[in-house]
């Protein structure tokens, strides 16, 4: 499992850095310049913090053969109380979840 950080759409926030359990999420550069990346992918838990957590997509989750994502990637959008899960997939389709984050703890 690993991630991938489009440095182009990176704004340099760090949230992503911050909530890595592994610390494997790095910031270069200084002040406007800083962006994410990370160093080792390889290493990358999978546990998805970042990518709940980056407010401009730059992050997104590679879902691999073995989970039947066959090269798809997945990202979240914000939207107040709504997650939205959005799954592409290698042909291009788009996939949504929405998520509410009242109701997800709730039960």
């Amino acid at each position: 499992m690993s991630i991938a950080i489009d440095r182009e759409k990176c704004v340099g926030c760090g949230k992503c850095s911050m909530v890595c359990p592994g610390s494997l999420i790095k910031m270069d550069g200084q002040n406007d310049d800083r962006k994410a990346y990370i160093k080792y992918p390889k290493d990358c838990w999978g546990c998805t913090s970042c990518i709940k957590e980056c407010p401009v997509n730059a992050v997104e989750f590679f879902l691999g053969a073995d989970i039947g994502g066959m090269g798809s990637k997945v990202h979240t959008e914000n939207h107040g109380d709504i997650l939205k899960w959005v799954i592409i997939s290698s042909d291009g389709n788009r996939n949504e979840i929405d998520v509410n984050r009242r109701e997800s703890n709730k039960y």
